[in-house]
């Protein structure tokens, strides 16, 4: 069962942003704050789709490009790049989008599995797709976009850089 069929009631609140025109949504819930673009330091060794770190009010945090997590070509952050702050499995971390488009509430009827064949990203990554009036949502499982491996590979890059 996916995150979205856990809520009790048939709203679900979600914060739609964009990467590369196409639209996506992620359960405002494991959201903590959304910034702009800071200074990123970079660490060494660092996993190629992580950006490196920032100093979130006294805390750091890593950043990851979500651009070179799904593959896609690089961007030059613009005044629309955003970085979504999340908790992930106990680990605070950023996403870098290019750009957080806004709060939405979406009935779970109109949501349905994700496509069989999903070009781009891995479907794993996708919990569903939301059939909007206008336009198609597809909702990200934050969860799966790092592998635990990966996960903890960001975790020691925020480890490395505090040292």
């Amino acid at each position: 069962m996916n995150q979205y069929a856990t809520h009790s009631d048939d709203l679900l609140q979600l914060v739609s942003f964009v990467i590369e025109n196409e639209e996506f949504g992620i359960d405002i819930l494991n959201v903590q704050e959304i910034i702009r673009p800071v200074a990123i330091t970079r660490v060494p060794n660092a996993p190629s789709f992580v950006e490196g770190v920032i100093n979130l009010r006294g805390r750091i945090v890593p950043v990851v490009d979500l651009r070179k997590r799904f593959n896609l070509p690089p961007r030059p952050a613009d005044k629309n790049t955003r970085i979504v702050v999340v908790e992930l499995d106990g680990k605070v971390i950023g996403f870098m989008m290019d750009a957080v488009k806004e709060v939405l509430r979406v009935h779970r009827n109109v949501i349905e599995p994700p496509p069989e064949l999903t070009i781009g990203i891995d479907t794993h990554y996708i919990s569903g797709v939301a059939k909007l009036e206008d336009r198609l949502l597809i909702l990200l499982e934050l969860e799966e976009v790092l592998s635990a491996e990966e996960l903890q590979a960001a975790h020691q890059t925020q480890q490395a850089a505090a040292a």
